[in-house]
């Protein structure tokens, strides 16, 4: 039994042309054989997809399918692509008329914009607070040392290819079962370059391209978090044929910090609070970024209050500012007392009243007062 050609595509049957085909590409870019070596279908399966797509992207054959289903197709004369040869089908899709000849990255032809790299860099709170620089090393394509680019050896020069004139592109005409096409594609004789070499160099065999360890000094912004990344134009590897570099993605880590916990642009510190001390009152310090804060911490603190000492926090990344300092109480019960301590607790105790006990309103406890 044949397949839907819409659930071979991914697509509803309201699909415009424009979905048909796009969800074609995106099909053939993941199940082309040369991209899936390993799947002893993928050939198959390429040619089902083709065969959908031929299809449904005709609206003569579109409209025949979507009435009579496969057999109105096998009526008016229509082959399944089963009986072509894979070779075929690719020379009549991908003769440049409709996807381009670049569609799954396997030509030369013309400029090849160069690869993106990635580095990972790590940094501390503080740096991230205030800005670093860091210097960075890291792999790359670029231009050949040996022959700066010419793919030529020493004293050897480059002229222009004989089997394409240097246009760096040949036309041929293919017969197909679907008729006559035109392709034009790279020349094989120079890759597309237009030009060869007399010689070519020994350490890029002509490429004119080598891997080489490449070293830059990145400028780190403050208030950048863990995980953003820093786009570096054209710092990655080089491009083919004229093409622009690639760029360079400089992905930052930020490490967690021993007492301080970020939050977005606030930090979180969770203050250990003995209970004399939320009880009657006391002056503590507190670390943050820069240096230490005096912190008043008033009689009567809950466990869990908070307090929040404004622009002590993270710079803000775009625009001026910093976030706060939040100040978690965390009320510390103490446990294995002595038989001293114990009896000073009890005579507390019995001294102690209701009032001693009592919160103090805060505004929505008096807000909801004022309502009842």
């Amino acid at each position: 039994m044949k397949r839907d050609y819409y659930e071979i595509l991914g697509i509803p049957r309201t699909s415009g042309e424009k979905d048909i085909k796009k969800a074609f590409r995106d099909l053939a870019r993941q199940i082309h054989p040369d991209v899936n070596k390993s799947d002893p279908e993928a050939e198959a399966k390429f040619k089902e997809a083709a065969e959908a797509y031929e299809v449904l992207s005709n609206p003569e054959t579109r409209a025949t399918y979507d009435s009579f289903g496969h057999d109105g197709l096998k009526r008016g004369g229509f082959q399944d692509f089963s009986q072509f040869s894979f070779e075929d089908i690719i020379r009549s899709f991908f003769s440049g008329s409709l996807f381009g000849e670049e569609m799954f990255g396997f030509s030369r032809r013309g400029p090849v914009k160069g690869q993106d790299a990635v580095v990972v860099v790590s940094i501390s709170l503080e740096e991230a607070a205030r800005g670093v620089e860091r210097e960075l090393e890291y792999e790359a394509v670029d231009n050949c040392e040996a022959c700066s680019g010419s793919g030529a050896a020493p004293g050897a020069s480059r002229k222009a290819c004989s089997a394409c004139g240097g246009s760096g592109q040949v036309q041929s005409v293919q017969r197909t079962p679907f008729g006559q096409f035109v392709q034009r594609g790279p020349c094989l004789r120079c890759g597309g370059r237009g030009s060869t070499v007399e010689k070519q160099c020994p350490e890029c065999r002509g490429r004119g391209l080598a891997n080489i360890r490449k070293k830059l000094t990145v400028e780190i912004p403050a208030g950048i978090a863990d995980g953003q990344s820093i786009r570096l134009l054209e710092k990655g590897s080089a491009g083919e044929n004229g093409g622009r570099p690639g760029d360079l993605y400089v992905q930052v880590h930020v490490e967690p910090h021993e007492q301080l916990i970020r939050d977005g642009d606030d930090l979180i510190y969770h203050l250990p609070l003995t209970m004399t001390d939320a009880a009657v009152g006391a002056t503590l310090t507190v670390p943050t970024l820069e240096d230490k804060e005096e912190i008043a911490v008033k009689a009567g603190t809950q466990p869990g209050e908070l307090k929040v000492v404004k622009g002590k926090g993270m710079p803000f990344l775009r625009g001026r500012g910093r976030g706060d300092l939040k100040i978690i109480m965390d009320v510390m019960i103490p446990h294995h007392l002595s038989t001293e301590q114990k009896k000073l607790l009890k005579q507390f105790a019995g001294m102690a009243t209701d009032k001693n006990y009592t919160r103090e309103e805060g505004l929505i406890e008096k807000l909801k007062a004022a309502f009842r």
